[in-house]
């Protein structure tokens, strides 16, 4: 069933969700991968590799690796781009390569760059770099401000794409042990998915520049690369904003084993909350990796804990990741089906965000990504019930006055 809601700024767009689905199936059922092909989009293909990098000191180098080499053109989209080392050392690689002759997009959000010092951009463009941001503030536009795209996509010749948490920032640097630099997880891309991570980027290129991005430079043939089934998928309030809300749905009421999650920024819905809480009534190991006293957002840290009670009181664990800002984005279903990229688990990025995941459909990726989860969980602690309801005053406050606000942050 579903409701309509008031088309105002800061509010989501258009109808959402509002019963819960029911366990019907698992993950490892064809008509799980079916649903998910049929009800999401683009069909999960075969014959993907999909390889994990941890924290900046894995993840730029591979990136700026893939772009120096490209021959035919590179695409970029990004929400956070900060001037800093990171950002001199992409706006150099893509700059060389556009005096090169290579065709190179870039898409940056007008939010998320604001700290990105004009001469950058300026550099990048004199050098060739076509660079748009993405719905700058305009009086016509007002009512679109609220939506930003938090996707981040490279693809390069087309043949290779990386998706995943991290933005072009110095934050993102290092190996993510320090409150300085940030734990967070990329992952770098090849075989047919590529072609739909492309797809993704080119959504927004047209929405931006009104060109579409076609040919064998951006859309070659793409070969087999490795075992993987994998589909990208995208959610935007222009283009069906509850789509990612419908695949979180759909893959959490499948479980039968485990759901590991691990968020930067944790505010579900009733929706979601509910579906977590019927998993466990299943015996449904639930666990959920959060960032703990280094957090670059406060209000989404105190909103988020006003629904943690109900969820401990169901069995679910939560674990407070201790030694800086947690900024990865993964969920783990029955260790077959893992879904990554851009999404946080808050009603901002499933109702509000341009958003891009990629779900990967293998037993082999899913258990090393849970080895990563509970390493993970090795540098946090456990919040129990007892915690939850022993939180002071001004906390119960906070998260009441922040109710009415909960979509947004």
């Amino acid at each position: 069933m579903i409701c309509q809601e008031l088309p105002m700024v800061f509010k989501s767009p258009g109808k959402m969700l509002e019963r819960k689905i029911e366990h019907r199936h698992t993950v490892s059922d064809p008509q799980f991968r079916r649903e998910m092909s049929v009800l999401l989009g683009p069909t999960i293909v075969p014959g993907n590799q999909v390889t994990a990098l941890h924290n900046g000191k894995d993840i730029f180098p591979a990136m700026l690796l893939a772009i120096r080499s490209a021959q035919t053109s590179i695409t970029l989209e990004t929400h956070i781009y900060w001037s800093g080392e990171a950002g001199e050392a992409f706006s150099e690689a893509l700059s060389e390569r556009a005096r090169a002759d290579v065709p190179v997009s870039v898409i940056i959000d007008w939010v998320g760059s604001s700290r990105m010092e004009q001469s950058l951009l300026d550099s990048m463009q004199s050098a060739g770099v076509q660079v748009y941001r993405y719905r700058p503030l305009h009086w016509y536009n007002l009512g679109h401000m609220n939506n930003r795209t938090h996707r981040k996509l490279l693809v390069v010749d087309g043949h290779i794409g990386f998706t995943g948490g991290v933005g072009i920032a110095d934050q993102w640097t290092g190996d993510g042990g320090d409150p300085d630099h940030w734990r967070d997880t990329h992952y770098r891309v090849e075989g047919p998915v590529v072609a739909q991570l492309q797809a993704a980027f080119n959504d927004n290129w047209i929405k931006t520049t009104d060109q579409v991005l076609n040919g064998p430079s951006y859309f070659p043939a793409l070969q087999a690369h490795g075992k993987m089934d994998a589909q990208v998928f995208l959610a935007s309030p222009s283009g069906g904003s509850e789509s990612m809300h419908l695949m979180y749905l759909l893959a959490i009421t499948a479980a039968e084993s485990s759901i590991d999650l691990a968020a930067a920024y944790f505010v579900p819905d009733k929706l979601l909350i509910k579906a977590l809480i019927t998993a466990r009534n299943r015996d449904v190991r639930v666990r959920i990796l959060l960032p703990g006293p280094h957090i670059d957002a406060l209000t989404v840290k105190l909103a988020s804990k006003s629904d943690w009670g109900a969820l401990l009181d169901a069995g679910v664990e939560i674990h407070i990741y201790q030694p800086t800002m947690l900024h990865t984005k993964l969920l783990i279903i029955d260790e077959e089906f893992v879904s990554v990229g851009s999404t946080n688990f808050d009603m901002r990025s499933i109702r509000l965000n341009d958003e891009a995941s990629l779900n990967i459909y293998s037993n082999d990726f899913a258990t090393q990504m849970t080895t990563v989860f509970e390493n993970d969980l090795l540098a946090a602690e456990p919040y129990s019930l007892a915690h939850w309801n022993s939180r002071p005053l001004y906390a119960k406050l906070s998260e009441t006055i922040l109710l009415p606000i909960r979509s947004q942050l």
